[in-house]
């Protein structure tokens, strides 16, 4: 599940994307720190109004779904830190290279050693939309990496405010442990003062030399990260409509005796190993037995009488 975005402190779960107040009286209009808040207004309204979001924040989150929501910041924050490296040296954006503080990549590989186990990275794959994401940054990183501070300023900021509200709702909603296993994507031991650290970040963002015309392109480049980001959303959405109860708890689901019965999860050739087919499919054609159909009409009958009985 990917991370709320630049938002709001974490007060309120409802207002996990709303805007934060500007924390220094002395930040210009001018400043990119000001020109990202009021030029992603828009980008985070529609954030917070998509469905996972909403859905995320109410608790209602399935296991399964965010286990691959946790496999799409996997992709992304790999791809964002690669091309972080790859330009720490550059002007345009060593100021913001804190990879002790804010790096999530290592903290991503506990969570899905924890959800999937040590061959986790035979068990997941980049999904058509986070591959989206992942391009754009790479893209970025190695053609115009003034753009770079777009991607690190929008999921990182985000990450240290609306995301720690995220993490409780997660830890609820799943009854995760209180160790913190499954969630260490929230967990930021290096920044003992998120406030602090957030205006270090954008002092040091604001600081940046770069023109009018780039200060600009960054806050497209952000809106541009905040369209892909609700594509994931979207994405992960649909997946979750699609998902039985059984599903997210690990469990195989229970055919439901439509479309091709070799696609039911009990078939023998989808376990592996032979035995009866799909137990739907084997009583609905048992059921269709005159003889089965006359012992069904029986008891149902004997049921009626005896509660006929019992009510009077």
């Amino acid at each position: 599940m990917p991370s709320a975005m630049e938002g709001s402190e974490g007060g309120e779960e409802g207002e996990i994307l709303h805007y934060e107040e500007t924390e220094d009286d002395n930040v210009s209009p001018t400043d990119l720190s000001e020109l990202l808040k009021e030029g992603t207004k828009e980008s985070h309204d529609r954030a917070e109004n998509t469905q996972f979001v909403k859905d995320f924040l109410k608790g209602r989150i399935k296991k399964e779904l965010f286990k691959l929501a946790t496999v799409a910041l996997y992709f992304t924050y790999s791809a964002l830190e690669e091309e972080i490296d790859r330009n720490k040296d550059n002007p345009v954006f060593a100021p913001l290279y804190f990879p002790l503080e804010l790096h999530r990549r290592e903290a991503l590989v506990k969570d899905l050693k924890y959800f999937y186990g040590e061959d986790w990275k035979e068990k997941i794959q980049c999904s058509e939309a986070t591959r989206h994401y992942v391009d754009r940054i790479h893209h970025v990183g190695q053609h115009e990496p003034e753009l770079l501070v777009a991607h690190a300023y929008t999921r990182y900021m985000g990450d240290l405010s609306g995301g720690q509200v995220l993490k409780k709702v997660a830890q609820r909603a799943l009854k995760l442990p209180s160790t913190e296993e499954g969630i260490q994507f929230y967990v930021f031991d290096n920044v003992s003062n998120a406030q602090q650290f957030k205006q270090l970040y954008r002092a040091r963002m604001n600081a940046l030399d770069l023109d009018r015309n780039t200060r600009e392109r960054i806050v497209e480049e952000a809106n541009q990260a905040f369209r892909l980001n609700m594509q994931v959303f979207d994405e992960l959405d649909k997946i979750g409509r699609s998902l039985t109860e059984e599903a997210q708890d690990g469990g195989l689901p229970v055919h439901d005796g439509k479309g091709d019965l070799r696609k039911c999860p009990y078939y023998t050739d989808k376990l592996g190993k032979a035995g009866p087919g799909c137990p739907y499919h084997a009583a609905m054609a048992l059921a269709k037995q005159p003889l089965v159909q006359l012992i069904l009409a029986a008891c149902v009958a004997v049921a009626a009488g005896a509660a006929a009985w019992y009510i009077m």
